[in-house]
């Protein structure tokens, strides 16, 4: 899709559609005399996602005019204005429209251009013949010049690319995506945009003492691989980011095998790490002030005659052991290596991000990712990063009885609790143990990784949640 800013009038700007914003309430009148009527009708309010469309507006170089509901003025923001344009285009790439240009204010060039990305993007890479028509061009129109203007387009651009790569990784099949093939798209990423690259193989990772995660492998043909890339700004810098993401790129349960309803969907289950390569892509580009690096596990967990069992111990990285209650409960066994390598290269803040617990879905549903955090400084960030982004966070409990839940006879810790309650919360509980008193958030975006039916402003499949964040957070850090 090319796109462009503009600096002509919006009627000067020919295209298939021109798109105008409008708030309830505010509806411009003055656009062309349909407008009038589409108003005084109440075909057309201002209503979030509202669309209406006039043919060959008068005066107008595009085709076509086609006013966009905004929701009230007072609940705007870039967040919202993002989702609007990304519903705008959904529903007009899908009359047809190709060559779109929206009207916009100065303060959400960047906004509009995610808008359209992530609008543009649909899950059907792997059909022969597509069934979601892509638009052509985007273009934003402002009313008044600005040089930053073109710097707020470009960083729109390149957060919405970096989430669309996330999604892209995601989307891909279990028997496409493998641990070994998400290693690969990591690296080709990295050459291309300037990151060091290192991947740990199984070899390596056994050298080191990767016990945790090489349990959770072991049940699988696909070789697993530790990811990290490697972001490191002109100047030194005293903050080093930890971004651990997990990616079991297909995850049966293990031994304690998941139902077979919806277990396809289990090719989710790389999301956390998909989102931090994504974000790295970003980083790269957009050059923080910090150091930021993504170690990314990935494994596949799967049933095979070598596969752990429950009962088994295993001794991680840290040298702490680990008795496997429920080999479903995986991903926090790969992402304790994953944290302790990175401690060991020098990361003084820690985020995770997984899709850990059905539990968190449970108690936030499918509005808020669940914050776990022993850190109040750096929690205060990521959850204004989150608000600024719209990537809704709730902030969860962390008292220390919740730890009493994890006790083994046999091994340092169990990797669930005893019990059904709180799973989300003593999952967290888990990970805290591994973080050597660094500054740490958890996120489990279990319920907010991925969409079981498309919403008006996002296609069905990944979403690419955690993208923005980390992006931002990266980006503001002083």
């Amino acid at each position: 899709m090319n796109h462009r800013l503009s600096l002509l009038s919006a009627r000067q700007t020919a295209a298939d559609v021109l798109a105008v914003p409008a708030f309830e309430g505010e509806v411009p009148r003055d656009l062309d005399p349909w407008v009038e009527t589409l108003v005084s009708s109440g075909e057309f309010t201002g209503k979030p996602q509202e669309l209406s469309i006039v043919p060959q507006p008068a005066g107008y170089a595009a085709k076509r005019l086609a006013l966009v509901g905004a929701g009230k003025r007072e609940k705007s923001t870039a967040a919202e204005f993002r989702k609007t344009v990304s519903a705008a285009v959904r529903s007009l790439k899908g009359k047809g429209l190709t060559n779109v240009v929206i009207v916009a204010d100065a303060g959400h060039v960047a906004a509009a251009v995610e808008g359209a990305l992530l609008g543009d993007w649909e899950p059907d890479a792997h059909k022969s013949k597509k069934d979601a028509k892509r638009l052509a061009s985007f273009t934003v129109v402002v009313p008044e010049g600005d040089p930053a203007l073109e710097t707020a387009m470009e960083r729109g651009r390149h957060i919405g690319e970096a989430q669309n790569f996330a999604r892209d990784l995601a989307n891909d099949p279990p028997n496409v995506m493998t641990p070994s093939v998400l290693a690969e798209r990591a690296k080709t990423m990295a050459a291309a945009e300037g990151l060091q690259c290192e991947i740990l193989d199984e070899a390596a990772m056994r050298k080191l003492g990767f016990g945790a995660l090489l349990g959770v492998a072991q049940g699988s043909a696909e070789p697993p691989a530790l990811i990290a890339l490697r972001y490191k700004p002109a100047a030194p810098s005293a903050v080093h980011l930890a971004l651990v993401g997990k990616a079991v790129t297909f995850d049966t349960g293990g031994i304690s095998i998941k139902p077979s309803e919806n277990m396809d969907q289990m090719k989710f289950d790389m999301c956390g790490g998909a989102a931090a390569i994504g974000a790295m892509l970003a980083i790269a580009r957009l050059k923080p002030a910090i150091a930021v690096t993504a170690y990314v596990p990935a494994v596949e967990n799967m049933p095979g005659s070598r596969a752990q069992r429950p009962g088994d111990i295993v001794k991680s990285l840290a040298g702490k052991t680990v008795e496997v209650l429920n080999t479903d409960a995986e991903g926090r066994l790969i992402l304790i290596d994953a944290m302790t390598y990175a401690i060991r290269e020098g990361a003084t803040h820690l985020i995770d991000a997984a899709t850990l617990t059905g539990a968190i879905g449970v108690a936030l549903g499918r509005v808020n990712a669940g914050l776990f955090s022993n850190d109040g400084p750096l929690q205060d960030r990521v959850l204004a990063s989150a608000k600024a982004q719209g990537e809704k966070m709730w902030p969860m409990p962390m008292d220390d009885e919740y730890k009493e839940m994890l006790k083994s006879v046999y091994a340092d810790m169990p990797n669930i609790s005893a019990g059904r309650g709180a799973g989300a919360i003593t999952a967290a509980k888990f990970l805290e143990e591994w973080t050597e008193g660094k500054p740490w958030v958890h996120l489990d975006i279990a319920s907010l990784a991925w969409l079981d039916e498309a919403k008006p402003w996002m296609a069905k499949g990944p979403t690419g949640f955690g993208v923005r964040t980390f992006v931002d957070l990266a980006m503001g850090w002083r």
